[in-house]
């Protein structure tokens, strides 16, 4: 049986008396890559923001491996986040003065690893993200493709529980966009649970479990895991579902 690393309960989600998520019950398993998909405005951001814990619940409740952090203190949650989340978004929030090299680094400083395995862990990714020849540059000195893949990179260097992707090649190119799905599948053939909103079914694609939402409420979910390396047979499976679905 899978473990559940994030669970939320009659997850409810207001902005003033916009109520965004309704009653949401969902489980984030270790391991998977889960795919958040919908149409724009049906909620898919707010309720990866609120599985990440960055938008405090209007009512229900949120279980990290099992532990209620509803109602945590900001300063717990920054902790939860800093060692055990990773984020990329379609902006990469990059430190503008800080090098590419600086910028993950800093995060695996953050995380509570030591200098020498944080640079370790730097080093290597610097180079599994091609960014050999960028690492000593600022974010206004490189393409989107590669800030982005210092997004990855950073958001990966503590290893996280989870790695949270929000439209992360929603301002990409096509190669671009491929060159970061890759790494992101890459690191899940590893081991590493991620967590994506996408609107694109070629992103979708990389998952292996679908869940679909309209208005802010799960409709639907599909699991893709029978069809893994039959790339037809995947393709075929997941458009036809949300064509069911009116996409």
């Amino acid at each position: 049986m899978k473990e559940a690393v994030l669970s939320g309960k009659k997850i409810t989600k207001s902005f003033g008396n916009n109520t965004v998520l309704h009653g949401i019950d969902a489980e984030i398993y270790a391991g998977d890559f889960t795919v958040i998909m919908g149409s724009s405005g049906s909620g898919k951001s707010t309720l990866l923001y609120a599985f990440s814990g960055m938008d405090r619940l209007s009512s229900g409740q949120l279980f990290y491996r099992g532990q209620d952090i509803t109602n945590a203190a900001e300063k717990e949650l920054t902790q939860l986040r800093a060692e055990n989340f990773g984020f990329v978004f379609q902006r990469t929030h990059l430190i503008s003065n800080l090098t590419l090299y600086e910028n993950i680094q800093m995060a695996g400083l953050i995380g509570a690893l030591s200098d020498k395995e944080c640079k370790t862990r730097t080093d290597a990714l610097i180079t599994r993200m091609n960014l050999d020849g960028a690492k000593d540059r600022l974010p206004s000195q490189v393409s989107g493709g590669e800030a982005q893949r210092a997004a990855v990179a950073r958001a990966a260097i503590n290893k996280p529980a989870i790695l949270f992707a929000d439209e992360p090649t929603g301002a990409l190119n096509k190669a671009n966009s491929e060159e970061v799905l890759n790494l992101l599948s890459s690191l899940h053939s590893e081991g590493q649970s991620v967590l994506l909103v996408t609107h694109d079914k070629e992103a979708a694609l990389r998952g292996n479990r679908i869940l679909y939402l309209e208005d802010g409420t799960i409709i639907d979910e599909m699991s893709l895991s029978a069809y893994a390396g039959k790339d037809k047979s995947r393709e075929e499976k997941l458009f036809a579902w949300l064509e069911g679905l009116g996409w």
